[in-house]
């Protein structure tokens, strides 16, 4: 990672700092067992630095954000992407092969970074299908329960995924996100909302506690695989309510007039009222699935899902790019997407964290299936 330019001013009385122009550079993956590379920038300047095999392509990113004058840390970005070989195309037609994404998470206008991203590509196997994980998670009341979701969460997919011949997503799910819940239940006073997918030959499925949220850009139409649980949603305030608690519009709807969500991992001094049994969604993959979003509602709060995918479709054939991008080659636009959409959450005035992961599901797709979806709650 290479800082072009960096202009920090400093005041003597007040000792606040300015981040007027951070560009940073940063690679596209094409090494299949590197997953996600993490760069941090201290507010002095110093840049960590990882060696990267295989780099293939170059973007710059360009953020700009200011504190507040009892000072906080700048944006944090992690930037990732990805694609397999050519080589690794199968030889028979009727697979969905290449995978490529992107991925940025900021710090915004917020004192402290509680969001947290995952992304492990052939996280797990069954048979000949290969399965990759993305995940989103933003926490509340601290990092902790976040940061623990993107460590263990994939891992303990991976071994309900293992067990018996076919696969209950609901089911597999579900006790998933209890087990993640299980292990935090220390942090009696964090939590964290969570939507993840898994996207395999055949299927994507994602499942979502909170009020992040997954949308499929689907022949150019914007489709949600999950849908927030707000406390206001009727469902979710008749549940809350039938469990002996109540919504309280205390600078928005919140769960005892203390949590913006109904749903999430951890809060166990919440429960329960406030519980982290997830919402699945199990689609078939087609032809016509062009790319997922999966991002915490630091974006989804200032972006509606349409402008999301139209943007995303602008960037991911090329017609889009950030300013100071002069060109962006076609494996590394999923990223380029990504930052776009951060870029347009902060000029839109997010004052949250702000995590997005773009997967384009079309990279050598050799067959049609049907488009159905099962929800289930």
């Amino acid at each position: 990672m290479v800082m072009d330019q960096l202009t920090v001013i400093k005041t003597i009385d007040s000792r606040r700092r300015r981040l007027n122009i951070r560009r940073l550079k940063y690679t596209c993956e094409s090494n299949p067992k590197t997953h996600v590379v993490e760069k941090r920038k201290s507010m002095e300047g110093s840049v960590g630095e990882a060696n990267l095999s295989n780099c293939s392509t170059e973007i710059s990113l360009s953020l700009t954000s200011s504190s507040e004058e009892n000072g906080s840390a700048e944006n944090e970005v992690v930037l990732a992407g990805y694609g397999k070989d050519d080589s690794e195309k199968p030889d028979a037609p009727g697979g969905f092969t290449r995978i490529c994404y992107g991925s940025v998470s900021v710090i915004g206008r917020r004192k402290e970074m509680e969001d947290a991203v995952r992304v492990e590509l052939g996280f797990t196997t069954r048979g000949d299908d290969n399965y990759d994980f993305f995940g989103v998670y933003d926490g509340h009341g601290g990092a902790r329960v976040a940061d623990a979701c993107r460590e263990r969460l994939h891992r303990v997919l991976e071994e309900e995924m293992a067990e018996g011949k076919g696969i209950d997503w609901e089911n597999v799910m579900e006790t998933c996100f209890r087990k993640m819940d299980e292990e935090v239940v220390k942090d009696k006073m964090m939590g964290s909302t969570a939507v993840v997918a898994v996207v395999g030959k055949d299927e994507v499925v994602v499942a979502n506690c909170g009020d992040s949220r997954a949308v499929i850009c689907r022949a150019g139409v914007a489709v949600p695989l999950s849908v927030d649980h707000k406390p206001e949603r009727p469902d979710e305030l008749e549940r809350v309510e039938a469990a002996g608690g109540r919504i309280i519009n205390w600078n928005g709807h919140r769960v005892l007039g203390v949590l913006a969500t109904s749903r999430s991992i951890g809060d166990q001094y919440l429960k329960p009222f406030v519980i982290s049994k997830p919402e699945v969604t199990v689609c078939n993959r087609a032809e016509n699935d062009e790319f997922l979003i999966l991002a915490s509602d630091g974006l989804w709060d200032v972006v509606s899902n349409e402008v999301a995918c139209q943007i995303g479709r602008r960037c991911l054939s090329g017609k889009m790019r950030r300013k100071s991008q002069q060109q962006v080659v076609s494996e590394a636009r999923a990223a380029e997407a990504a930052a776009v959409l951060v870029e347009l959450a902060i000029a839109r005035g997010s004052k949250d964290n702000i995590s997005v992961i773009v997967v384009e599901l079309n990279k050598f797709a050799k067959k049609t299936s049907p488009n159905r979806c099962q929800v289930t709650h």
